[in-house]
């Protein structure tokens, strides 16, 4: 399959992470766009509803009811939550799946229950999916079926603690996640709170206590630090388009200190093609992985005796979500990793 091409579907492809799939998808050297959904749209020509791929080959958009499956190898599916278990349900058997919605990230039905606020339906499917993280699961992710992609703010958040939480250098009993994310992260439908009015030269808090992210980012800490474990976890919307900032404050274990965990996380992502460090003494930026598939990442220590700020940026609708799925879906088909995805941040 590494020298072959593959045929893909985007699943909700009228939305910001299915577009971003198909922009990454038109570069792709192994991918062929096959098939494009987007009930609201359909019969309507790719250019029509986003003039910016006009030169893109693409057939128009249809009713996920209406895709030939036969030929289809894969699908990436950028539906809401909730709406992707029933579809993804239905796919056939032959077809390997990248889901960008919640639906099969958190493993305990009963967890999905009461933060989602509906049953799981396809809990055969749930107990098959494979968390898509693409760094910590690579092997699991070339073997499955159906890869659950992670959110964008837990993608930044255990990027950059699971490898400290496992080297025992930080106290997972006071994780403090400050969180930043740009107005792209949600959605594309009309929402009051996303007009211009309400979000240009301005910054609120949202989830507040009970953002859905914060059950995601706890399962995968948990697992690393072998008990359970519970984050503060606020994101606020920010007036831009695209990019994700955490601000990270913890308490140090063992005696370490910023420097410890540079080189820890330098070790673990030495040959991770989409995770860097910030050069020693520059805190991450937005503007520096924008457009890009790449998270960096940055430990100083506080100011207070025995405390660390960390910091982790990336863009949400790529490595936060579509540059995710399509470097998952690399892994699942022996890919190289990096194909489709080797676009530089774009600046100013």
């Amino acid at each position: 399959m590494a020298n072959s091409q593959i045929n893909v579907a985007i699943i909700g492809a009228s939305g910001y992470t299915g577009a971003d799939a198909v922009r990454l998808l038109a570069a792709h050297p192994r991918a062929r766009i096959a098939a494009l959904t987007g009930n609201a749209h359909a019969g309507k020509p790719l250019a029509e509803i986003f003039p910016q791929f006009a030169s893109v080959d693409a057939p128009p958009l249809c009713r996920v009811e209406e895709v030939d499956w036969q030929n289809i190898d894969a699908a990436i599916c950028g539906l809401p939550h909730s709406t992707a278990q029933d579809v993804i349900a239905d796919i056939p058997e032959h077809v390997r799946i990248i889901d960008m919605s919640a639906d099969f990230r958190l493993r305990d039905v009963q967890v999905y229950q009461e933060w989602y606020g509906r049953s799981h339906d396809a809990p055969d499917l749930l107990g098959g999916a494979v968390y898509g993280l693409s760094e910590h699961y690579r092997a699991q992710i070339a073997d499955a079926r159906l890869v659950a992609c992670p959110g964008c703010y837990p993608t930044a958040a255990l990027t950059l603690l699971i490898p400290l939480v496992k080297a025992g250098l930080i106290e997972t009993s006071d994780l403090i996640i400050d969180a930043k994310s740009g107005v792209s992260g949600a959605g594309r439908s009309l929402k009051e709170q996303n007009l211009f009015a309400e979000v240009a030269e301005a910054m609120h808090a949202y989830g507040v206590g009970a953002h859905r992210h914060a059950p995601e980012i706890e399962q995968e800490v948990s697992l690393a630090a072998g008990h359970s474990v519970m984050v503060n976890f606020t994101p606020h919307l920010v007036p831009m388009n695209r990019g994700e900032y955490l601000s990270v404050y913890a308490k140090a274990a063992n005696g370490a200190g910023a420097q410890d965990m540079r080189i820890c996380l330098e070790e673990v992502y030495r040959d991770a093609p989409f995770v860097r460090l910030a050069r020693a003494g520059l805190a991450p930026a937005t503007r520096h992985v924008r457009g890009s598939n790449i998270c960096e990442l940055a430990a100083f220590d506080d100011r207070l005796p025995g405390r660390v700020i960390l910091f982790s940026a990336l863009d949400n609708l790529v490595k936060g979500s579509s540059g995710q799925a399509v470097q998952n879906m690399n892994i699942m088909f022996g890919f190289d990793e990096t194909d489709g995805l080797e676009q530089q941040p774009l600046y100013p």
